[in-house]
């Protein structure tokens, strides 16, 4: 049975496929509806003004956060310290994912602040993690 950290990182890269999911779908969608040709898309979703640019912004979020936290409990497995991050790493998923979904669904002040707040939640366990794992 894997440990809480093994099924975190494996629902971490799931959670990356399904926002590249998300954004080749929403262009695959756009081509179809609008004629769009499929080699014109912005890299960074400007060009899809609304949720198509906030797909792009949560893959994006994805990319710049998750490669540090599956490193931070690679290495937690690789030192024999996943008492460390098991506890957590849950919860971190969790609201890796919830702040993804606040991030599509809205960017008016509230939602900003919700998200913000998962955002704090998983930089909070990360930097508690990284401190024990030092301590030890």
């Amino acid at each position: 049975m894997p440990s809480p950290t093994h099924f975190a990182i494996l629902g971490l890269a799931t959670w990356l496929i399904v926002t590249v999911l998300g954004v080749a779908g929403f262009r695959l969608y756009r081509t179809l509806a609008s004629g769009k040709p499929a080699n014109t898309f912005r890299a960074d979703g400007t060009d899809l003004p609304g949720l198509g640019e906030r797909l792009v912004r949560v893959h994006a979020n994805c990319v710049e956060n998750i490669p540090l936290y599956i490193a931070v409990m690679l290495f937690a497995m690789a030192s024999g310290q996943t008492a460390i991050t098991d506890a957590g790493a849950g919860m971190l998923l969790y609201a890796r994912v919830a702040q993804s979904i606040v991030h599509a669904a809205s960017t008016s002040v509230p939602a900003v602040l919700l998200r913000f707040s998962f955002y704090a939640l998983q930089a909070g366990l990360i930097l508690w993690w990284l401190w024990q794992m030092i301590s030890a």
